[in-house]
């Protein structure tokens, strides 16, 4: 197992990302749990010091021998032995001076007070204190009232060192239990991410091997989280593949369409006609044209593939709308346009002027009366597929039959050499919808003509 820890891996983000919260609350833990069992550890010890206490307040108020310093019923052995860490001290407070009777591990000595003695103070009071020799103790105490009998301080206490020994063996249990269990985070962590970025690497691989030429797209089952990233992937790949192979076809087509030009003007050249120079005007003409319609294909398709471009439709359509009614005044030619407000083509706008003009120019060059154009949002098919809208050209001229329909968009074909144009209208417009994965489609019109149906990809 084995992650990679770059400047900007996201493996190594995301282990020391877990590694670090993991720590922080390990650490707040056992620092909580630490002070928990150190409160418990005092409370426990209190309430075994607790238990003496109460046998020394049974035995209040006492006489005789034990007044002497005889040990009251119930008090363990250990308060016997000199500084053996465990005392006991009875201070009767009323008189004066005060009468002390302690256990005989005092040994001469006495246990100093928790707060300033209150008569009216009657609970349990637990601290630290210091005793015989300076060792820290821990001491509980309580003043007793017996009424005419007296007022008395009992006091009971043991060296601190047994709570500290608890204390410092609960730490250590701690400290060996949170580090294991940090370790095993910390490689449950490694696992996981290794786990995790498992699909990326897979994808990484994946490309790797497109760009050896060992596989032409990312296959294999991704997780919902990264299948849209393959998708795109795959998609992009496509995408330049469908470039390249249509930058090929379009480098053979020109060389094609140069072909005849140049074959015209070397038989010309040879056969020393004296149409020389009318030959090379016309056929540079033709090459001229040929060259510009291809280039502005490669525009096209250029700007095609630039993401984020959308246009408006209602604008550009009616700024050719009103073009083509002055061009086509004198015949009175009526222009109509039903376009829904906040229509958006998914393009650039020139574009957009190139498909719609030149459907508006072919209408208008063989209507009657009237050129209408309509537009229509369809919803997409698919959740991941995009919208596209319909623009409907219609005109009231003579129309098309069906098999005539066909040979209209082929580059360069006229099927009327009555009427002007190059017969590269309808074929700019079926290569440029192509780019933009539209199509074009010739049918009849409800006026009696043609009608062009454009199909682009809307917002």
């Amino acid at each position: 197992m084995r992650l990679r820890f770059g400047a900007r891996s996201i493996a190594a983000r995301l282990f020391l990302s877990a590694a670090f919260w993991s720590a922080l609350i390990l650490v707040l833990a056992g620092l909580g749990l630490s002070a928990l069992n150190a409160r418990w550890t005092e409370a426990n010890f209190d309430d075994e010091l607790g238990v003496y206490l109460k046998a020394l307040v049974a035995n209040l108020p006492v006489s005789g021998d034990e007044a002497k310093g005889g040990a009251p019923a119930g008090i363990a052995p250990q308060f016997e032995l000199a500084f053996s860490g465990w005392y006991w001290q009875i201070t009767r407070l009323d008189s004066a001076p005060p009468d002390i009777r302690a256990s005989r591990s005092l040994f001469a000595t006495q246990l100093p007070h928790l707060v300033a003695v209150s008569p009216d103070h009657g609970d349990i009071l637990s601290g630290y204190v210091i005793g015989p020799g300076g060792r820290k103790l821990r001491m509980v105490e309580r003043q007793i009232d017996a009424g005419d009998e007296g007022r008395y301080l009992v006091q009971v206490a043991a060296n601190a060192d047994v709570i500290q020994s608890q204390e410092r063996s609960f730490e250590w249990g701690l400290a060996a239990t949170f580090l294991a269990l940090a370790l095993a985070l910390t490689a449950s962590t490694a696992l996981a991410v290794r786990y995790g970025l498992r699909p990326l690497r897979v994808l990484r691989e994946g490309v790797a091997s497109i760009r050896r030429g060992e596989a032409q797209r990312i296959d294999g089952e991704f997780p919902h989280d990264v299948a849209p990233l393959a998708a795109e992937v795959n998609q992009l790949i496509d995408s330049n593949r469908e470039i390249v192979e249509r930058a090929q076809t379009q480098v053979g087509n020109l060389a094609h369409a140069l072909k005849t030009p140049l074959s015209v003007l070397i038989n010309e050249a040879d056969s020393a006609s004296p149409n020389l120079a009318d030959k090379v005007r016309e056929q540079t003409g033709i090459m001229r044209q040929q060259v510009t319609f291809y280039l502005d294909r490669a525009r096209a398709a250029a700007r095609a593939r630039t993401a984020g471009l959308v246009t408006e439709v209602k604008p550009v359509v009616g700024g050719l709308v009103r073009t083509f009614e002055k061009l086509h005044a004198e015949r009175g030619l009526v222009f109509e346009a039903d376009l829904p407000e906040g229509l958006k083509f998914r393009g650039e706008a020139q574009d957009l002027t190139d498909l719609i003009g030149n459907l508006l120019d072919n209408a208008g060059k063989w209507a009657e009366e009237t050129v209408v154009i309509r537009a229509r949002r369809v919803p997409p098919a698919a959740r991941d597929l995009p919208a596209f809208l319909i623009a409907d050209i219609d005109d009231d001229g003579p129309g098309l039959a069906p098999a005539a329909r066909e040979k209209a968009i082929e580059r360069g074909k006229r099927l009327d050499e009555s009427r002007p144009g190059s017969g590269l209208g309808l074929a700019i417009v079926v290569e440029l919808a192509s780019i933009y994965g539209g199509s074009l489609q010739l049918e009849e019109s409800p006026l009696g003509g043609l009608r062009a149906s454009l199909r682009l990809p809307c917002v």
